[in-house]
């Protein structure tokens, strides 16, 4: 048996879709190497580039398909037309998996699809409009063609059911992990300061890892901050650590409107090298996002031993459990009294240190393969994996 995976996610800058499909395929080679894997993707712009990305991820078992064409030329013609998929990668796979919602016309053998949340259902206005419009034209053409949709907790499998109820037999829940050998405690302060030095941050400080944009509920939180730094007389600085994504010019005007120029500091883009000394450095990781299908961020820091702060809504709950602070994304009374409690309360900062280092080690990537291989199992023949 063959199986085929649409390697798009893994190119260019990755986001959670991508480190998604990374942790789950690079586990699949290591537990799986009686099996074939093949990487599927669509390249022209950049050919060498993408060449050298998806080298990164092929073992003995893991090889690569390239199509030479234009992926997003592709996604649009293929919305509109009967390109078959196979065209171009040929009717050898037993099974692919699309990770990123859409699943093509024209796909032989078993197909799966990751339907990470409903956020461009929940709150639309935070999704850019060529994102609706891509899912509104494909998503329910996907979920019919998929043999299984995968999803990443069961707060996102309620979701699915709740906007579409047709394909609740379809839906099968297989939680993210976190990489434990990428993301671990740094205990060498000097290193710390050193790496913190880089990007200048120089006394204590709660940190944001991730993209800079509306979903994430970033207004709120320096709204709170700003209540935080009223009350306290040498305040933690705010870093925002994260490349710009949609409609951040409003979140940069909220900065200024209260006048924490000198208080938040953005980083952009952290070297990977550097990840870990940063989140283990941080009093607390902050997190207050309005909607989340898993939540990666969260559980990365806490494999780094830092203190977490999230929201009560969505997934987060649910990755977290009871071991980070709660507070209502809505109310940013309640996120100042979050970063009150963790700037203050060392104790607390400890025991959740603690606490947060065990939950990571139950979320591992060898698990989210072994649960993703048993719904492979649902529709391959018997005996095949």
């Amino acid at each position: 048996m063959r199986i085929a995976f649409d390697a798009l996610p893994l190119l260019n800058k990755k986001t959670g879709i991508g480190y998604c499909e990374a942790g789950q395929i690079k586990a699949f080679a290591k537990l799986y190497p009686e099996h074939d894997f093949v990487l599927n993707y669509f390249a022209i712009k950049n050919l060498e580039t993408s060449k050298q990305e998806i080298n990164y991820y092929l073992t003995k078992n893991m090889t690569a398909k390239h199509a030479f064409f234009s992926a997003y030329g592709y996604r649009i013609l293929s919305s509109f037309l009967p390109i078959h998929y196979d065209w171009f990668f040929g009717k050898n796979n037993s099974l692919t998996h699309f990770f990123n919602y859409i699943v093509p016309y024209g796909v032989s053998g078993k197909t799966v699809v990751t339907v990470h949340d409903m956020v461009y259902k929940a709150f639309p206005e935070t999704v850019r409009s060529r994102t609706r419009h891509m899912l509104d034209l494909g998503l329910v053409k996907s979920m019919q063609r998929a043999d299984r949709i995968v999803t990443d907790s069961e707060f996102s499998k309620s979701e699915i059911i709740k906007y579409y109820p047709e394909f609740q037999d379809k839906i099968r829940v297989v939680p993210c992990g976190v990489d434990c050998e990428k993301f671990y405690p740094v205990a060498d302060t000097r290193l710390i300061q050193a790496v913190c030095q880089k990007y200048e941050i120089t006394q204590d400080y709660f940190l944001y890892l991730g993209t800079i944009e509306p979903r994430k509920n970033l207004e709120r939180l320096i709204q709170a901050y700003a209540l935080f730094v009223k009350s306290h007389e040498n305040p933690a600085k705010l870093v925002l650590a994260g490349s710009k994504g949609w409609l951040y010019d409003g979140i940069l005007k909220k900065i200024q409107e209260l006048n924490l120029q000198d208080d938040i500091i953005f980083t952009q883009y952290i070297d990977d090298n550097d990840l870990c000394a940063v989140i283990s450095g941080a009093l607390g990781f902050v997190f207050p996002s309005i909607y989340e299908g898993f939540g990666m961020p969260p559980l990365e820091a806490m494999a780094c031993g830092t203190p977490v702060l999230v929201s009560g809504v969505a997934s987060l709950p649910e990755v977290t459990g009871k071991n980070a602070v709660i507070v209502n994304p809505e109310n940013i009374n309640s996120i100042a009294k979050g970063l009150h409690e963790l700037f203050v309360n060392k104790n607390l900062r400890e025991k959740l240190k603690i606490q947060g280092l065990a939950r990571a080690k139950l979320f591992s990537w060898e698990r989210s393969a072994k649960l993703l291989y048993q719904v492979y199992q649902e529709i391959l023949p018997e005996g095949s994996l």
